[in-house]
């Protein structure tokens, strides 16, 4: 896995809460992973449970510290490789992302993976989505970012029910995350669930969330090359959206040539092409949506 941004241990400063409960209380959030070592050539891991710190501000003069247990050690070693850890990584996410599936396809939920670059337009996606399709949609989001709450309240002002899970160090959400942001959620039956995941055209393409649809978005100003560059994001998506094509007559974005790159990675992509600030093609959009949604509630 990707040592450098996290990705190997990807519970390591997660949090996860709704915009507004920042001073509440709020509960642990344990996440096991594994470190590896080498003694003598051989790489040994064995799982670390770690359970975070919280501080607890209240209003007035009333604040404390409440200090948890920091670091629960399991030694328990066993011998592999690094590759087998990171399979193991991938095993695990794997086995909740089904539980997630399973649990989306009783309640009748409709999960859209949205993964892109940062500065693609997501947001302001989801924002313009949520306000022009609420007669159709009962819409909840989750929001994925490193730090800070900005976008779960860009959402919550269009009144739809979101919660922010800020990665830490980790640069993608996986499917546990995901499982416990939608515990505390509580998404209504037969409806659409908007998953933004971090912006990050790598990592997220590696681990499934049990979306029902992965949907990657690109901007014209990012350049026609991505498909290339990032194949596997391509791959492993089924829709791509071509956001802020209003600017294209000022940028050096060739529309069929990144199409014609995309289908070589993926030759089942569909394209939709829009301006979320203009409208073009966001019929489009919706149109796609309520196809989608209704494959799994028809």
């Amino acid at each position: 896995m990707c040592d450098t941004c996290g990705c190997g241990q990807p519970g390591k400063g997660v949090t996860i809460q709704k915009p507004g409960e920042e001073k509440n209380d709020q509960h642990n959030h344990p996440y096991e992973h594994e470190h590896e070592h080498e003694h003598d050539g051989i790489v040994h891991s064995h799982p670390h449970e770690h359970t975070y710190h919280h501080e607890h501000h209240h209003e007035g003069d009333h604040s404390h510290e409440h200090d948890h247990e920091h670091h629960h050690h399991d030694h328990d070693h066993s011998h592999g490789s690094l590759i087998d850890v990171g399979q193991d990584i991938l095993q695990k996410n794997n086995l909740i992302a089904e539980r997630n599936r399973g649990f989306f396809e009783a309640k009748g939920i409709t999960a859209l993976n949205l993964v892109s670059s940062p500065g693609s337009g997501k947001t302001t996606l989801l924002e313009r989505t949520i306000r022009d399709t609420r007669q159709d949609f009962s819409i909840s989001v989750i929001e994925g970012d490193q730090q800070t709450m900005q976008d779960a309240y860009r959402i919550k002002a269009t009144e739809a029910p979101v919660i922010q899970v800020n990665t830490g160090e980790g640069c993608h959400l996986d499917a546990d995350m995901v499982n416990q942001a939608v515990k505390q959620l509580e998404i209504a039956d037969h409806s659409l669930l908007m998953i933004e995941n971090v912006g990050n055209l790598i990592c997220p393409a590696l681990f499934d969330l049990g979306e029902t649809k992965r949907v990657v978005i690109i901007s014209v100003t990012e350049g026609d090359d991505k498909p290339l560059k990032y194949p596997s994001m391509f791959s492993t998506s089924g829709t791509c959206i071509i956001n802020k094509i209003d600017l294209l007559p000022y940028v050096d974005f060739d529309m069929e040539k990144v199409k014609e790159y995309a289908l070589r990675v993926n030759p089942n992509l569909e394209f939709i092409e829009l301006s979320v600030k203009t409208g073009e093609g966001m019929e489009e959009w919706y149109s796609w949506l309520r196809r989608e949604h209704g494959k799994g509630n028809g």
